[in-house]
């Protein structure tokens, strides 16, 4: 099964969170934190107001508590407005 956003929506995968910090401490499931950054996995066509920035395959940045969850064949995806999506991460 396939998702195709309608308007101005984009279907993202967050990243995994960080198991480990940079001085090498071990974090518990409780202590990650929510992860910002995600990988865009279909795009919508835009509105007449609303021109889509981002394509298949980008790794972006979103607003923290923003979009709709849906899982769809095991996988977790969010669905969110291309206003939610804060920069383009190279």
């Amino acid at each position: 099964m396939k998702i195709k956003p309608l308007q101005d929506r984009v279907v993202v995968k967050m990243a995994e969170a960080e198991e480990t910090t940079q001085s090498g401490i071990i974090l518990t499931g409780s202590a990650k934190e929510k992860p910002e950054f995600a990988e865009v996995i279909e795009v919508g066509p835009g509105t007449s107001d609303v021109k889509m920035e981002v394509k298949k395959g980008d790794k972006i940045l979103i607003s923290k508590y923003s979009g709709t969850n849906v899982k769809l064949e095991g996988e977790e995806y969010i669905i969110v407005r291309m206003e939610d999506i804060l920069a383009i991460v190279d």
